[in-house]
């Protein structure tokens, strides 16, 4: 690949990390920033994120640095890759270094925490309007890191930008495909991890594969029905950044919202099983954000409203379990 302009990637966690092996990968001169100097400072010296993806060396165009500044000089596009409950607070401290024109590009999956927006609007609020873009799929960090064959979705509100980004991801085993739902791509890549932890609980009460099946197919129904009602495409929710993501998150356990769950249902507490995690579970918290939205838009998401019992109401998993089979019987599709 020729290359263009350099690009900043922010955020050094897993997944942070891994788009800016690729990118890099790619011959695209990148940096990668993180918050903590001493991590950063760490990674520089060993030439990997030994924290999160010890087995995957940083090529030689990838540099580090815990300088924001310095991160975002020269940097055409801006990638930001952390929880979403900094990613406003992160944006803010960006705006005064971001070059003039710059394009901004996310691979967050979450909602704003203080308003309840979806981090497009936030990107508006924050650095006003501009060429933006959403990057999520079915996509674990260390298959990315080391060259596994993987598809996602770039969704952007400028279509040169969705297709110049999926482009800069595009390798040999590394495949973008673009849209322009950003709605219906960002609240796929958020409901999905609430059903994750659903997911997990139902294997931790070790309720087997049916009950996964049916959580991830009603899951599916509750993400349509949220999606479409605020705008989103139909279509999306059938996609990588809808069913694919889904299937992924709910089903292996690399996923860290469905380890969360998991350890929920064998009994463990909240507060430990996010420990032991040892990252960010954005599940956790979207929970909560998902079940707001739902209310907003009056929209019917009962797998969704028991995670958020079993994880903010003290509701036992069994209980959550229970109610969500004492529902009145219904009719899946019209006859």
């Amino acid at each position: 690949m020729a290359e263009t302009s350099p690009i900043a990637v922010l955020g050094a966690g897993s997944w942070g990390t891994a788009l800016a092996i690729l990118l890099a990968r790619n011959g695209l001169t990148t940096t990668l920033w993180g918050h903590d100097p001493a991590h950063m400072a760490a990674m520089a010296e060993a030439r990997c994120n030994r924290h999160y993806l010890p087995d995957a060396p940083f090529p030689e165009r990838l540099s580090v640095t815990a300088d924001l500044a310095q991160a975002l000089s020269g940097a055409a596009t801006l990638l930001a890759v952390v929880p979403s409950s900094v990613f406003r607070a992160v944006l803010s401290q960006a705006q005064p270094h971001l070059e003039p024109g710059a394009r901004i590009a996310w691979g967050t999956k979450g909602i704003d925490p203080e308003t309840g927006k979806l981090l497009h609007e936030v990107v508006e609020e924050v650095l006003g309007p501009r060429p933006m873009a959403v990057v999520s799929g079915p996509s674990f960090a260390r298959e990315v890191a080391a060259g596994m064959p993987t598809a996602i979705t770039v969704a952007a509100n400028d279509s040169a930008f969705a297709t110049e980004l999926a482009t800069l991801l595009h390798s040999d085993t590394f495949r973008a495909y673009t849209s322009g739902d950003l709605v219906g791509v960002q609240l796929g890549g958020s409901v999905k991890n609430v059903m994750a932890v659903a997911a997990g609980i139902s294997d931790g009460l070790g309720f087997g594969a049916n009950a996964r099946a049916a959580l991830i197919t009603r899951g599916l129904a509750e993400m349509v029905r949220l999606g479409t009602t605020m705008g989103g495409h139909p279509e999306t929710f059938m996609g990588l950044a809808g069913l694919g993501d889904l299937v992924l998150t709910c089903t292996d356990d690399q996923s860290r919202n469905r380890r969360f769950g998991l350890a929920v249902g064998r009994g463990i507490a909240l507060d430990e099983a996010e420990t032991a995690i040892g990252q960010v579970v954005e599940g956790k918290r979207t929970a909560a954000e998902v079940q707001q939205l739902a209310g907003r838009h009056r929209v019917e998401m009962p797998i969704t409203e028991q995670v958020y019992r079993v994880l903010y109401q003290g509701e036992t998993p069994h209980a959550a379990v229970s109610a969500l089979l004492a529902r009145e019987q219904k009719a899946e599709a019209p006859y």
